[in-house]
């Protein structure tokens, strides 16, 4: 696709801007969510002395989900519509927030991975609907371009969960440690993980009340491009016509290492600039939420420059400079170092929603379920950063195992570099089968 079409392809389809911005707004809100339970690893470990083997399964939970519950969603919008799947997966977001209520009366951390987990199954009905969905919105030709827009709410919603975690329930936490809480009798004890539960519970049951009042509107609005032509569905049709798909394939796989390169670059940021600057974690903080920013803002930028140049070869662009960012963390110092750890989430911005877009291109009817293939691929953020804590763990060195979000890395630049000649060749086959009918 050349320039001068991409310039003159609308980027919204007339009539349709407000279903567009309501759309949008789940990018925001699932944004959000992430951001919150990121900081409940860190919460649980303090409020029921846990170690860290225990803690990690609230991302098993909450990764879980996403794998486990896309697919039934890509079958429910193939049968019915999309605007059932967004109402059904924001029922399940809201359903599961309010379910920490009564996690936190009964205190039993299973009762709070269950409520994450039903909330996170409800993200993952909500991405497998929204993604596609923004994609339909408009041409083709500017399809990935549209979902770039859209997904720059995103980080805005993961600032916005930061800020709401540590106002709300970090700085709610009783500082009063293991060892101490160790010593306390019983009822003590009971009385003050009552207290910091009540502040996790606190802003889970808030976004739930907002997310009934946006699930209200959404029924009453008219949505555009609803329907498949046909709701007969052939899983196994499907499946077997993507694996033979190149370009799709492909995607999957860059997505399955860029979530997992994001959740492990994010995670250890904190720890990265502490042990690098000398700093508290606190300060440290202070330097994930500036590579937050840069994320959102590359987004917009990214988005712009979409224009002019091809998504693939921004998405190269981004995976080489990532790249070269990722050596400097591994064998840069002090401040050159951190910086180059904050300017890789700039690049990173453009990651996710780029491989997505490509991806989608020339599925056809199998477009839904193709869709829930690259949401499960999310399952990569709990692989891949499991596997850099051992990798941590086992060299003793946080530097090395930044080579393991460097191997991911160069992963997607081989995905960018074979992307334009895999869509060349189903564009080709594609023709050839329209040809023979």
């Amino acid at each position: 696709m050349n320039n001068e079409i991409l310039e003159k392809e609308p980027l919204i389809r007339p009539g349709i801007v407000f279903p567009f911005i309501v759309i949008t707004s789940l990018f925001f809100l699932w944004g959000l969510a992430n951001n919150m339970t990121d900081t409940l690893l860190a919460a649980f470990k303090r409020i029921m002395s846990m170690s860290d083997f225990q803690t990690s399964w609230i991302q098993l939970a909450f990764y879980g989900a996403y794998f486990l519950l896309a697919l039934p969603a890509a079958i429910v919008i193939k049968k019915y519509s999309y605007k059932t799947g967004v109402l059904l997966g924001l029922g399940m977001f809201i359903i599961g927030a309010l379910s920490f209520y009564p996690a936190s009366i009964t205190m039993v951390y299973g009762h709070f991975l269950t409520a994450l987990f039903v909330l996170a199954g409800g993200l993952s009905i909500l991405e497998t609907v929204a993604n596609p969905y923004i994609i339909a919105m408009g041409p083709k030709s500017t399809g990935t371009r549209r979902l770039n827009l859209a997904q720059s709410f995103n980080p805005i919603g993961s600032i916005s969960g930061v800020l709401l975690s540590k106002i709300f329930i970090l700085s709610k936490l009783n500082l009063i440690g293991e060892q101490e809480r160790a010593g306390m009798d019983a009822e003590q004890l009971k009385t003050i993980q009552s207290e910091e539960l009540t502040a996790v519970m606190g802003p889970y049951v808030g976004v739930a009340f907002f997310l009934m009042m946006l699930w209200i509107l959404i029924i009453f609005i008219k949505m555009p491009m609803g329907r498949d032509k046909s709701h007969h569905l052939d899983l196994k049709g499907s499946v077997g016509r993507l694996i033979r798909k190149p370009h799709y394939v492909g995607a999957v796989v860059a997505q399955f290492f860029y979530v997992g390169a994001q959740i492990g670059v994010w995670s250890f940021t904190i720890r990265y600039v502490m042990q690098e600057l000398q700093v508290n974690e606190d300060e440290a903080s202070s330097y994930y939420l500036l590579a937050l920013l840069l994320f959102a803002g590359s987004r917009f930028v990214f988005t712009a420059l979409m224009k002019y140049f091809s998504p693939r070869l921004l998405l190269l662009f981004s995976a080489f400079a990532a790249t070269i960012c990722t050596l400097f963390v591994i064998y840069g110092q002090g401040m050159v170092a951190v910086g180059a750890l904050i300017m890789i989430s700039g690049f990173m911005s453009l990651m996710f929603p780029t491989i997505y877009g490509l991806g989608l291109q020339e599925l056809g009817e199998d477009t839904k379920i193709g869709g829930s293939g690259l949401i499960m691929a999310i399952l990569g953020g709990a692989v891949m950063t499991s596997v850099q804590g051992q990798v941590s763990d086992l060299t003793g060195s946080i530097y090395i195992a930044y080579y393991v979000p460097l191997f991911c890395f160069v992963m997607i630049i081989i995905y960018a570099l074979m992307e334009e000649k895999w869509i060349k060749k189903a564009r080709y086959e594609e023709r050839l089968t329209e040809t023979s009918i």
